[in-house]
């Protein structure tokens, strides 16, 4: 109804109304304006809102003040009425039909587990400096992961195969796919025989997808070919995800945001106390039409424990 009043200029305020306790309804107004009833006063002009900053395309200031990136945050142009519709961008529709092909293929199961960073954080905060200086590139927690992700596969093939009607296909190389966000959507270009790299490998394949993938420099080969996946949603603040499997993957880990809490810690003769740890969450969504739970499980805890041992050479 206000609405329409705005529509012909109608002071509600002014209409008979005909409605449950003298409410006005629509048809009021409808008559009202029928009898040419004249329209209301313009409002008084005001002085005019300051304009907020725009953010800067593809962002949006989070709670805790980091810009996020990655996803659509709102439409491109101004409204003109109570809706503005827009088509889904190539990119998204890509994103949607993979999407819903992956949920309606594959049965997923998740499975989450905790593990202690803490030896990983400190090795990163001694070499960061040094493995920029002599690499020109930044040592982030991703080659830690990838390079756990390797070890699991080696020892559970099976987390690293696909289906092929009934068949099983195992790979020969292990091609991990790393999800990338950019302003206008998700993108998971490959590290290629990521079996055959060491962290610095690792390290310097992800730094050249990822800055690629943001400058639209990627070629068709780099986002295919992939055994399994990895996603990273805890820059942002997240725990942790349960993530859609990149088909025709059978699984894919989601790592959580690294959080410094006080846990209980066991000792080597079994004595337990206190202690502040750099905790994170890992959580992988499987295909269990070809991964059972227990196989998962195993998988996972192989990468937890290469992660918690800190079993990595830099070199």
């Amino acid at each position: 109804m206000r609405r329409i009043a705005a529509e012909h200029g109608v002071d509600l305020a002014a209409v008979p109304g005909t409605g449950i306790q003298g409410r006005v309804t629509k048809e009021d107004i409808l008559a009202y304006v029928a009898k040419g009833a004249a329209p209301a006063a313009a409002p008084a002009a005001t002085a005019p809102a300051v304009p907020r900053p725009a953010p800067a395309p593809g962002t949006v200031a989070g709670r805790s003040g980091l810009p996020l990136s990655g996803a659509t945050l709102g439409p491109a142009g101004a409204f003109t009425g109570d809706e503005l519709r827009e088509p889904l961008s190539i990119m998204r529709q890509k994103i949607a039909e993979h999407m819903v092909l992956s949920r309606h293929t594959s049965p997923h199961v998740h499975t989450v587990f905790e593990a202690d960073l803490s030896c990983v954080v400190a090795l990163r905060a001694r070499q960061a400096a040094a493995f920029a200086a002599q690499h020109g590139i930044k040592l982030t927690y991703t080659p830690f992961f990838l390079a756990a992700v390797v070890e699991g596969l080696k020892a559970f093939p099976i987390v690293n195969a696909r289906l092929d009607g009934n068949d099983i296909v195992y790979h020969r190389h292990i091609n991990i796919g790393v999800a990338v966000a950019l302003p206008h959507g998700l993108i998971v270009p490959v590290v290629k025989h990521a079996e055959e790299l060491s962290l610095i490998g690792l390290q310097r394949a992800v730094t050249d997808l990822a800055t690629r993938a943001r400058n639209k420099q990627l070629k068709p080969e780099d986002v295919q070919g992939s055994t399994f996946s990895v996603t990273n949603p805890g820059p942002y603040g997240g725990l942790y995800g349960l993530p859609i499997i990149n088909q025709p993957n059978v699984a894919i880990l989601s790592t959580g945001g690294i959080q410094r809490r006080p846990v209980v810690v066991t000792d080597e003769e079994g004595r337990e106390s206190l202690g502040i740890r750099d905790m994170i969450y890992l959580a992988l969504s499987f295909d269990h039409r070809l991964v059972d739970g227990a196989t998962a499980d195993q998988f996972m805890a192989g990468v937890k424990a290469t992660l918690e041992t800190c079993a990595f050479e830099l070199g």
